[in-house]
């Protein structure tokens, strides 16, 4: 396997770093305010994606994923559930436990509203020339191969 770490020595590689940093800072800030559900907090819609991509999961399999502690997965699913978006089942293998499902308006609000942030980028990648759109192409496995380590 081949060695992954880095040190940044390089004045480029810092430079590199820092401007990736501050780039997808922005742009995830951006994003955020083409939300369809305005009264859903960030961490909500953190949680609502997670279910979308891993199907269904207990609060400490969620907590894992999002990286937040279980006392906090069990509040954010608590104020999920009241909006009805996450419904609690029975575990299917353990009675101690609950498993959490998203609902149908949950995937409706979802697919609504990665259908209005992708039409926004798709308006922003419009104005790059072709060189940058492919380079943006190119870069998007890398990117999202980094937010998932």
């Amino acid at each position: 396997m081949p060695d992954l770490s880095r040190t940044l020595d390089d004045p480029d590689d810092i430079a590199a770093v820092n401007a990736l940093r501050s780039a997808v800072m922005r742009l995830s800030r951006r994003l955020k305010h083409q939300r369809v559900d305005e009264s859903l907090s960030p961490a909500e819609m953190s949680v609502l994606g997670t279910l979308a991509r891993c199907g269904s999961a207990t609060p400490g399999e969620l907590a894992r994923k999002e990286h937040v502690q279980p006392p906090s997965m069990t509040r954010i699913v608590a104020l999920l559930e009241g909006k009805g978006l996450v419904r609690l089942e029975p575990h299917p293998e353990d009675r101690r436990q609950k498993v959490v499902r998203q609902t149908e308006q949950a995937e409706a609000m979802l697919e609504e509203s990665r259908r209005r942030r992708n039409a926004w980028l798709t308006e922003l990648a419009g104005q790059l020339d072709e060189d940058e759109w492919a380079t943006l192409r190119a870069a998007a496995p890398v990117l999202e191969k980094l937010a998932h380590l």
